[in-house]
């Protein structure tokens, strides 16, 4: 029996634990997106909004989200990000990524910013409505009540014959 292969005994309950644990933390592989953030402080909401467009600066849009409360994010705030900002120019210093700034806003203007626009879209939906009933000229092709439903199907059920 000088051939006998000793195989040693593995405590396989000591390792599933340890493999329960280390899939615990693990996360899932996903591919990077260009655009992640650090987290936005307590009270406030992190938005990226365009600096540039085609190469050339736009300070229209920077201005106007500036006017609407959004405020720009420094990349001296997230030590992690310290390699984003932006090296010279006017928004020296801020985080970017590419042709976009980081910006933050209290959560409570946007939630109120929000409800402006919700009720603006509201306002333009009814309008729309009240127009498509005011051709109703036609008795034989009425509108009683413009619908917003819709519906999908996928794919049918044919039967071979």
């Amino acid at each position: 029996m000088e051939n006998d292969i000793v195989v040693p005994k593995l405590n396989r309950s000591a390792r599933g634990s340890e493999t329960r644990e280390i899939a615990a933390r693990r996360k899932p592989w996903a591919p990077p997106s260009r655009l992640d953030a650090p987290p936005a402080p307590d009270g406030y909401k992190h938005r990226w909004i365009r600096r540039e467009a085609g190469g050339v600066d736009d300070r229209m849009n920077i201005s106007s989200k500036m006017r609407e409360g959004y405020e720009l994010v420094r990349a001296d705030e997230y030590p992690e990000f310290s390699g984003q900002g932006l090296d010279d120019g006017r928004h020296a210093g801020v985080i970017s990524v590419g042709d976009v700034v980081l910006a933050r806003i209290p959560e409570e203007t946007a939630d109120e910013r929000r409800a402006f626009y919700k009720s603006r879209t509201h306002d333009q939906i009814k309008a729309a409505d009240n127009d498509l009933l005011k051709s109703n000229a036609h008795s034989s092709m009425r509108i009683s009540k413009p619908e917003r439903q819709s519906k999908v199907s996928v794919g049918g059920s044919r039967s071979s014959e």
